[in-house]
């Protein structure tokens, strides 16, 4: 009796642990209607934090900023919190979204630590639908912000081509070199796919042509993938500019090339070879839809709409739908879960029974992409994915349920 006592007391004790310390599901940082923007430039002993909201009324409901320093993702107890107050004094609206900014003492500040900062109730900001943001070098060094033609800030590292952008930089050097490279446009290979199948990648990159503007002028840049640096700072941030025009695909060319996920090279040329692409690629999704119309519809608004979000969230030193994390939002959509733990990422696909699994990415940042992970892929995973890419072979996934 004495130990059946002590089994349930340790159970409870231990369920109780698990309730107070659940673990942080960051799938939330993969649904760009919710997602939280962040970015950063440095100001002398300073780092200004730029934040973007999806929602309006978080801050029209008087709530105040709460900031909390972690020293990782899985971290339970905080380095330190803060809180800003009087946001409306600090709100720039932009849209259906808020903007603000305020700044932290480097001191307080470390290569690798983490940010999590959220309006609303203290804990929030413990939470994974919170803005997060992991401290790299960059991000504490860099002393300028990209911006739009009126002088906002541009939130993005991407841009398309002749798009009219500004430098917004700190401290008087004002100098703006630019270096150009050439531009990827290989695809991600599939979950499964060994290193033989993958083929060979270059580790260095060799610059095309480079110029110098000053940071205060408006810039239109032609397509490729650029190195920018201010004045006598050594800091270089990167910045992808691409030819197409997400989410508005214009081009017969950008409507065939996502559909390397799902299509063979022979099913892609002869798409290429039509007397109309654009007419054999709306044949290809109706045939797909078993010549239904409103299932076709769907199947590329879903597609074409995961496509336009994955170049939102992944873009770096290629389009996004061309990265790791990219092919498996396109074809799997969104995660339901993400957990990070050192260096890595999990997404976890659960509510379809054929397609649920657990995929790994780690971190291999550099000097372009500084969030990039790559996915660490297994033969095991073969089966899942073709019957994912059935499913829409199919027409499945635009089906209720789906």
């Amino acid at each position: 009796m004495k130990y059946a006592l002590l089994l349930s007391l340790l159970f409870i004790w231990a369920a109780g642990a698990l309730h107070a310390n659940p673990r942080r599901d960051f799938a939330t940082q993969y649904r760009p209607e919710r997602r939280i923007l962040v970015d950063t430039r440095r100001e002398g002993d300073s780092v200004r934090v730029y934040l973007q909201f999806p929602d309006r009324n978080l801050i029209r409901k008087g709530f105040p900023l709460h900031v909390v320093a972690w020293a990782d993702y899985e971290a339970r107890r905080p380095l330190w919190q803060d809180t800003v107050r009087q946001l409306r004094q600090r709100v720039q609206a932009e849209g259906q979204a808020d903007r603000l900014s305020f700044c932290l003492p480097m001191s307080r500040l470390r290569a690798g630590q983490v940010l999590s900062m959220a309006i609303g109730p203290a804990e929030d900001a413990l939470s994974g639908d919170a803005a997060w943001l992991q401290l790299r070098p960059e991000y504490l060094t860099r002393p300028f912000i990209l911006t739009d033609s009126l002088n906002r800030p541009l939130m993005r590292r991407h841009l398309h081509a002749q798009e009219v952008f500004g430098i917004s930089a700190y401290g008087p050097d004002q100098r703006l070199r630019v270096y150009r490279y050439s531009l990827s446009s290989a695809a991600a290979a599939p979950p499964m796919a060994t290193v033989s199948t993958q083929g060979t990648q270059a580790r260095t990159l060799s610059v095309q042509d480079s110029a110098q503007f000053r940071a205060d002028e408006l810039l239109k840049l032609p397509a490729g993938l650029f190195l920018l640096r201010v004045g006598s700072s050594s800091v270089r941030s990167g910045l992808l500019v691409e030819e197409n025009q997400f989410p508005e695909l214009t081009t017969a060319d950008e409507l065939i090339a996502p559909l390397i996920y799902l299509t063979t090279s022979q099913e892609r040329q002869k798409l290429f070879d039509a007397p109309d692409p654009k007419k054999a690629v709306d044949q290809f999704w109706l045939t797909v839809a078993g010549n239904s119309q409103p299932i076709a519809r769907q199947l590329i608004r879903t597609y074409y709409g995961r496509v336009a979000e994955a170049s939102q969230l992944f873009s770096a030193h290629k389009a996004g739908w061309l990265t790791d994390r990219g092919l498996l939002y396109l074809v799997l959509g969104p995660p339901e879960s993400v957990y990070r733990e050192a260096g890595t990422e999990r997404w976890v696909y659960r509510a379809d029974v054929e397609r649920s699994g657990t995929f790994i990415f780690r971190a291999k940042p550099s000097t372009f992409a500084p969030d990039n992970y790559e996915l660490v892929r297994r033969p095991e995973y073969e089966q899942l994915w073709y019957a994912a890419v059935e499913q829409w072979r199919k027409g499945r996934t635009a089906r209720p349920g789906r």
